[in-house]
């Protein structure tokens, strides 16, 4: 079984920069795709980035160009920097990750990042 645990989130001003962090821990056989979701109040939750065992990512349109997404695969961990932040980025960030020898879907526990005006 493995487990994911985001840290990172927090306050910031609009045109900062935040960085979120997801461990993944427990018997690990493999580790595929990884993922940050996000979710504001009133809307669905949507995928945000996504990098793969191999190191290839994706972007959703709001976010490329100021968020970047990466793994270290001997620490088991993913990143997600966010640079020039904004009002409409506030959100509870969750990450999600398919692993093990059935290739489960594994979410983490969220991490709230708001941004002011």
């Amino acid at each position: 079984q493995v487990q994911l645990v985001e840290s990172g989130g927090g306050l910031v001003q609009a045109g900062g920069s935040l960085r979120l962090s997801c461990v993944a821990s427990g018997i690990i056989s493999r580790i595929g795709t990884m993922d940050w979701y996000r979710q504001a109040p009133g809307k669905q939750r949507e995928l945000v980035a996504r990098v793969t065992s191999g190191g290839s990512t994706n972007y959703a349109d709001s976010v490329e160009g100021r968020f970047t997404i990466s793994r270290d695969n001997a620490k088991n961990t993913m990143y997600l920097q966010m640079n020039s932040l904004k009002p409409e980025d506030t959100a509870v960030y969750y990450c999600h990750a398919n692993a093990g020898w059935d290739w489960r879907d594994y979410w983490g526990q969220g991490t709230q990042v708001t941004v002011s005006s």
